[in-house]
């Protein structure tokens, strides 16, 4: 992306004025459409802009414009700057907390101290908008709404999103392990995972496989049943005997 100059609408305003360039030159130059570089050369744009000399300033140089007067089709480039100006990189500060969602940051720093004790106090405070005393309080039950205090999760209070939330656990998850290494200590082995439902199913279908004392027990239980099932059907039935003693007296 092309660079712009400072001001771009007053520089278009002095390039129109005090030199004889296209408007397609200047509007190129200056980061403007068209229309409005023509707007502006027939007083409709810009009323009350006075034009910056973009020479004076140092964006421009006279040998630049010189060959984009002498050529429409060249395109104007802005001087490299003499000084360079450091990026002011802000500090973020705490997030800005509603009103109406303050008296909710203890129950989300609960919350966050419970399930995620991994996260350092500077992190608590960039997602809820905290102080460090009150993480403090609250973590040493010194607060003086303790005893009412309610873990709640922050982002369904609305005090920070979802992603947020994740890089900060992230982040805080790689510096442990981080720690970990640097000082030699072996992370202990994790639990195995659940077996396949398809393999649980099997496993409660398929039968017990029975002890062998238990099998012999059966086996005997069986035997003695069967042994006194033969012994009922040799005693003889009563009518049976009747009639072979009337058989008797007959004879």
């Amino acid at each position: 992306m092309d660079r712009t100059p400072l001001m771009p609408k007053a520089t278009a305003v002095w390039l129109v004025d005090k030199t004889s360039l296209t408007f397609e030159q200047i509007a190129q130059f200056c980061g403007l459409h068209v229309l409005e570089v023509k707007g502006i050369a027939d007083g409709d744009v810009a009323h009350g802009i006075k034009g910056m000399d973009p020479i004076a300033s140092g964006q421009l140089t006279r040998d630049e414009i010189a060959k984009a007067e002498e050529k429409s089709s060249y395109r104007l480039r802005l001087a490299e700057p003499k000084v360079e100006v450091p990026e002011v990189k802000t500090k973020r500060g705490p997030r800005y907390t509603p009103v109406s969602r303050r008296q909710d940051r203890p129950n989300a720093i609960l919350w966050l101290l419970r399930n995620h004790p991994e996260l350092k106090d500077s992190q608590v405070m960039r997602l809820v908008g905290t102080t460090k005393p009150t993480i403090l309080a609250i973590r040493e039950r010194t607060h003086w709404n303790s005893p009412s205090l309610t873990a709640q999760d922050p982002v369904t209070l609305g005090l920070c999103s979802q992603i947020d939330l994740d890089g900060e656990v992230q982040k805080a998850a790689e510096r442990l392990a981080r720690e970990r290494k640097e000082s030699g200590i072996v992370e202990p082995p994790r639990a195995g995972t659940l077996i396949p439902a398809e393999e649980s199913i099997a496993l409660s279908v398929t039968p017990p496989r029975e002890a062998p004392m238990a099998t012999a027990l059966a086996q005997e239980a069986r035997a003695a049943m069967a042994a006194d099932h033969d012994e009922e059907e040799d005693v003889p039935d009563a009518d049976s005997v009747f009639a072979k003693l009337k058989d008797l007296k007959r004879e």
